[in-house]
């Protein structure tokens, strides 16, 4: 007769059984040690980058998704478990598709009342005269996210000026960053290579700060935290991104990631210490200036969302982008 089968208990506190295996590292836990692993590794990213400081007021970009809900719940609890001294806000972008966005700013409504934090919602239409609809209706699917990316980034700091923030976080996951990463290495962008890693950016057209304190967590931990936390977010992909060049990233890391979950961090890593020896002495240094059309800040006369709207209004969108 053979002996029985010991009970495996979790890793950590070795008394509960395992309710999940940690994609990051294999780890067996239980539900209450995950929640600890997970809140704790994302308060020591905060503290060893030195995000805030006390009093800061800081606006979390909420679009309803599982990153940023995730983030605006662990925030706020953080913020009241060490004492930061925050004020934390949402702030969300309606770019104005519908069937998506409509929906899930409906449900940073929500969170807007279950984390009581104050919420403002700023729109593409309302500060560009266009929705993305109407974009798309103009230019096609296939370099509408580069239309996206670029009004979504001017809006954040417009919206983040009318709170009067002195900080944006954002939901970027290690998995985002991954992919980032190999983005720019497949295009050859290398200068942006070097800068995609980095945990807080900032530059002359966007001088709120703006950081990521999900950087290494993983977006399958991010899934099993809300799940098991029963949060309320939006699942939904949307409707225009299924051509997005980031997709072909995405399948590439998760294939990566099947054979060793460990290369997310790899690359972000290999994108943190990368060096280009560059043959010129001086970089070149762009000096801040005013949009003549919004008035916005800019790298030039005029801001790259204005030249875009410009191609848009004058029927010339692809000339702009190209």
């Amino acid at each position: 007769m053979s002996a029985p089968k010991p009970k495996r208990t979790c890793a950590v506190c070795g008394v509960k059984k395992p309710s999940l295996k940690r994609p990051k590292n294999g780890t067996m836990v239980c539900a209450e040690c995950f929640f600890a692993i997970f809140e704790t590794e994302i308060h020591n990213t905060i503290i060893a980058a030195k995000l805030f400081k006390r009093g800061d007021k800081v606006a979390v970009a909420a679009s309803g998704g599982k990153d940023s809900t995730v983030l605006a719940h662990v925030l706020k609890l953080l913020n009241a478990r060490h004492d930061y001294g925050l004020d934390l806000y949402l702030l969300s972008i309606d770019e104005g598709i519908t069937g998506y966005r409509d929906d899930s700013l409906e449900t940073v409504k929500r969170n807007e009342k279950q984390y009581e934090l104050p919420l403002l919602i700023v729109s593409y239409e309302e500060l560009y005269g266009w929705s993305m609809d109407a974009i798309v209706a103009e230019v096609g699917l296939k370099n509408n996210c580069t239309y996206c990316g670029v009004l979504r980034r001017q809006a954040l700091d417009r919206g983040a000026t009318r709170l009067k923030v002195d900080h944006i976080v954002t939901g970027h996951n290690a998995d985002d960053i991954a992919e980032t990463v190999l983005m720019n290495f497949l295009r050859g962008d290398f200068a942006r290579l070097q800068r995609c890693t980095q945990i807080t950016t900032s530059s002359s057209s966007s001088p709120i700060p703006r950081s990521k304190p999900l950087k290494f967590a993983y977006e399958k931990e991010i899934v099993m935290y809300a799940y098991l936390k029963k949060l309320d977010y939006f699942s939904t992909e949307c409707s225009y991104s299924p051509n997005a060049y980031r997709g072909n990233a995405r399948t590439f890391l998760k294939e990566l990631e099947a054979v060793r979950p460990q290369a997310i961090l790899d690359i972000i890593y290999s994108g943190e210490t990368f060096d280009i020896t560059s043959s010129k002495s001086d970089v070149e240094t762009t000096v801040p200036q005013t949009c003549t059309r919004c008035g916005y800040m800019s790298s030039g006369a005029l801001c790259k969302a204005c030249l875009l709207l410009e191609g848009l209004e004058q029927g010339t969108a692809r000339i702009k982008l190209s």
